[in-house]
């Protein structure tokens, strides 16, 4: 092959690995899944992906598995009024680091209030799936983590969670002012 037959087939190389690498940070394309278990018991699963200018979060729940709100602390203290609690579930918490900041507020899905003000145990969260979805901001094109911990809990046993999640590459020239294409935020809450 001579130098130019060279030249050229370096340079398909490189718009191959280039369109692979950029169709790795689409927003349709989630991060695999992260699984939950509590003995071998499934509980849950996460996942994660870049949408636009936003980061979504979904998490899978099993069948009698519940989770808790990102709010759950601000909206029990609410109810409480000042008076103790007997307890309170731990609410999910999601933490970025990497190529990704956070530039507004956390949205979820609206909680399912689990509360027994019988016993002033005030409780909201997740049953099926909830989604939390954020504004970012790329910061360069690299590696995304994501760390999440909460709880998870069924009628007799609850399961602590800390897991991470990793988006492989951001596209910092992806258009960031494009809304998410799946994700309707009028569907979701604020965080308090």
């Amino acid at each position: 092959m001579n130098k130019f037959g060279r030249h050229l087939a370096s340079a398909a190389l490189i718009i191959l690995i280039a369109a692979h690498l950029d169709a790795a940070s689409k927003p349709s394309d989630w991060t695999d899944a992260v699984e939950v278990w509590h003995d071998e018991n499934l509980c849950l699963s996460y996942r994660a992906r870049v949408d636009g200018q936003f980061l979504v979060v979904q998490a899978k729940l099993e069948p009698s598995w519940h989770t808790f709100a990102m709010d759950n602390n601000q909206r029990a203290a609410e109810k409480l009024a000042g008076k103790q609690s007997l307890g309170i579930d731990r609410p999910t918490d999601i933490n970025l680091s990497g190529s990704l900041e956070l530039v507004g507020p956390w949205y979820q899905s609206p909680p399912k209030d689990f509360s027994k003000p019988d016993l002033r145990w005030y409780s909201w969260g997740f049953e099926q799936e909830a989604l939390f979805v954020a504004k970012i901001r790329r910061l360069r094109a690299a590696p995304a983590n994501i760390r999440i911990r909460g709880q998870a809990c069924t009628d007799t046993i609850c399961k602590n969670i800390d897991v991470a999640l990793t988006i492989p590459r951001i596209n910092i020239q992806a258009n960031a002012e494009a809304a998410p294409a799946d994700i309707d935020l009028k569907t979701l809450v604020p965080v308090r």
